[in-house]
């Protein structure tokens, strides 16, 4: 770090995680309102990986998508509300509005568990 400010060194809270993140294969569903509660509109999507304040999900088209919607993962009741963090192509990066409780997460990751597909880690990821 030569020639840096003595700034660069401090850790910021923003760039860390915050919770730990499960890779799993999840299929789900992405439900979204139509501006002025006109109606409901509902994608399938993949659940890539999730911790208890986000997820990546993979979209067939994220064209149209609201940047504000609700997240089901299939096989439990629960909906999620989710802020848009980032979208690069059909993935997509949510955050939660509230965090998820530790057994709506655990339900989650045991079902794919107990689904027993093999998960790789997408590349170029660290852990």
């Amino acid at each position: 770090m030569q020639g840096a400010t003595h700034l660069a060194a401090v850790k910021s809270e923003m760039y860390q995680r915050h919770w730990e993140r499960f890779y799993v294969r999840r299929p789900a569903r992405v439900m979204s309102v139509s501006p002025g509660l006109s109606g409901i509109t509902m994608r399938s999507c993949q659940v890539v990986d999730i911790s208890q304040g986000g997820a990546a999900l993979e979209l067939t088209t994220a064209i149209g998508l609201s940047s504000h919607y609700y997240l089901q993962v299939l096989g439990l009741a629960d909906r999620i509300g989710c802020a848009e963090a980032y979208r690069n192509g059909n993935r997509v990066g949510v955050k939660f509005i509230c965090p998820i409780p530790e057994h709506v997460l655990h339900a989650i990751v045991r079902a794919d568990f107990m689904m027993g597909d093999k998960v790789n880690k997408p590349a170029g990821t660290q852990r």
